[in-house]
């Protein structure tokens, strides 16, 4: 059997992990020695006039002296089908192409690690993540020429890497701050059985905002110390303000005060920043993030009383102020044996192997000693999003019905009861939607599909059936209740999405691309 890799694709920085034989996951060291890379892209300018990307810590450096040939945070971008990055050499790049340039680079420095090739990956996502989303990082994986064998939730993988380490059972709440994004599950794990009860998140809230409140207040400090001009309109300044707002980030996790140097129109600038002025800049942040968790604890219907575990992982939650809020909400001290940086690479290689397996039908059996004994592992997750279908209500108003609540187990079904709206009507249009208000405005059409259907009179009755895969995507039917069938099943047609041919072109150029 081909061995398969996990891969924490994160927004800042991006891990890889392997299940050893023994069972236990390892990280696997990237071409510069290092456990994590830099999720950093530098296009340099080249004379040939073709691109060669930079993957990693130099590429992370270049972006103070070279910001506009630097891609950074590009999981943000992901399923954006209007987002671009330009390289000097005149070529565009979709939000999937640069992850899967970083997926290239990650993939060979762990062929080089182990000395031989990977064609199998499970890659993780924000268990917040969307439809299209998940599709286009499952799309970059394929790009980079992997086989995507799952797309699995980073607190899913995180809790699985610590469950089976650490031999522990019980309810555990994960709290996920990335550099990008934010997600809070709770789960059950019983002896290998991983049972997710709920989940919430923000993928727009990370270390990144953190980072984007001490470079608003080192602008701040400039103006004050004398600097007239618009210091936002020079990209290789601000560029050099978010890389030090970023290192007296870390700094303040370890000392009470950080000092930030900079030199702006040959003045000599010195910012210094309190533990105490960044916290109370951030506390917003903060606070939304513990609305999060409450909200989940109660869709999961528990109390602090029954979390047995409290897991933090993530690179931001090294904030002192994370550790002492979360201690000070549930009563509890956080797992200190979890490394924030490599939990969840760690548990998509316990999935990966598992995934692989599956493949090769054979025993699905992670030999992962928990308890003594060997266990075999089942993961249960819940949708992140709820689904639902636009129709016309009894007022004849267009209305989003749910279809699929927020929060319930995958894989999953939903059906809605619908109806033809005129005599002779000839198609009924199928408008999937994601979000849980009744209101249109309120929610996200994801996919749509105009399907045929027999002439009735007004009224007919038909039914819209959702299944919802392991993999949190789509797949809906229109039965027809008079002529007791189905008249027209889809995937979603992923409008935020790259479709075949542009994959498949994507594919080509990245096979023709030296990635360093």
């Amino acid at each position: 059997m081909g061995r398969a890799i996990g891969i924490d694709l994160g927004t800042t920085y991006s891990a890889v992990a392997i299940l050893q034989n023994d069972g236990s996951p390892v990280i696997l060291p990237n071409i510069e020695g290092q456990n994590i890379t830099p999720s950093v892209v530098l296009f340099p300018d080249a004379a040939s006039g073709n691109d060669e990307p930079l993957v990693g810590e130099m590429a992370k450096h270049s972006a103070a002296t070279a910001p506009l040939d630097v891609v950074q945070f590009v999981k943000r971008q992901m399923g954006d089908p209007n987002w671009r990055f330009e390289s000097t050499n005149g070529h565009s790049y979709t939000a999937e192409e640069i992850s899967a340039v970083i997926l290239k680079k990650l993939k060979n420095d762990a062929e080089i690690a182990l000395g031989e090739p990977i064609t199998d990956a499970v890659i993780t996502v924000p268990a917040y993540f969307d439809d299209a989303r998940r599709t286009a990082t499952r799309q970059a994986g394929q790009i980079a020429g992997l086989k995507v064998l799952r797309v699995l939730n980073e607190p899913t993988a995180a809790a699985m890497s610590y469950g089976l380490s650490q031999k522990k059972n019980g309810t555990v709440l994960v709290y996920d701050l990335g550099g990008g994004t934010f997600d809070v599950t709770i789960m059950d794990i019983n002896n290998g059985e991983f049972d997710v009860l709920a989940t919430d998140g923000n993928r727009n809230l990370g270390g990144f905002d953190f980072d984007n409140r001490i470079a608003e207040y080192v602008i701040e400090q400039i103006k004050e110390q004398g600097i007239t001009r618009n210091v936002l309109a020079d990209d290789a300044l601000v560029a050099e303000i978010r890389e030090k707002s970023e290192i007296a980030k870390k700094s303040l996790t370890t000392v009470a005060q950080a000092t930030i140097m900079l030199s702006v129109d040959g003045k000599h600038i010195r910012v210094r920043i309190s533990r105490d002025e960044f916290e109370a800049r951030t506390e917003d942040l903060l606070n939304t993030t513990k609305e999060l968790v409450e909200d989940t604890m109660e869709s999961a219907g528990k109390s602090w009383s029954d979390i047995d575990h409290l897991l933090l992982v993530g690179g931001s939650t090294r904030m002192p102020m994370v550790r002492k809020m979360m201690t000070s909400l549930s009563g509890k001290d956080p797992e200190l044996n979890v490394n924030p940086d490599e939990a969840v690479a760690m548990g998509a290689a316990i999935q990966a192997y598992l995934s692989a397996s599956e493949q090769e039908g054979t025993d699905s059996s992670v030999p992962a000693l928990v308890g003594g004994e060997l266990v075999t592992i089942n993961v249960s997750d819940v949708t992140s999003q709820a689904l639902g279908v636009i129709l016309l209500n009894e007022q004849d108003k267009e209305e989003n019905f749910v279809v699929i609540p927020k929060n319930a187990k995958i894989p999953t079904k939903g059906e809605q009861y619908a109806r033809t709206v005129v005599d002779r009507q000839e198609a009924i249009l199928v408008r999937v939607t994601q979000g849980e208000d009744k209101e249109v405005r309120y929610v996200t059409e994801i996919g749509s599909k105009e399907i045929p259907i027999p002439i009735y009179t007004k009224g007919a009755p038909f039914r819209v059936a959702y299944a919802y895969d392991i993999d949190q995507t789509v797949y809906v039917e229109l039965y027809d209740e008079t002529a007791q069938k189905v008249v027209g099943k889809f995937e979603i047609d992923r409008i935020m999405n790259m479709n075949e041919e542009q994959v498949q072109n994507a594919i080509r150029r990245m096979e023709q691309m030296d990635i360093m």
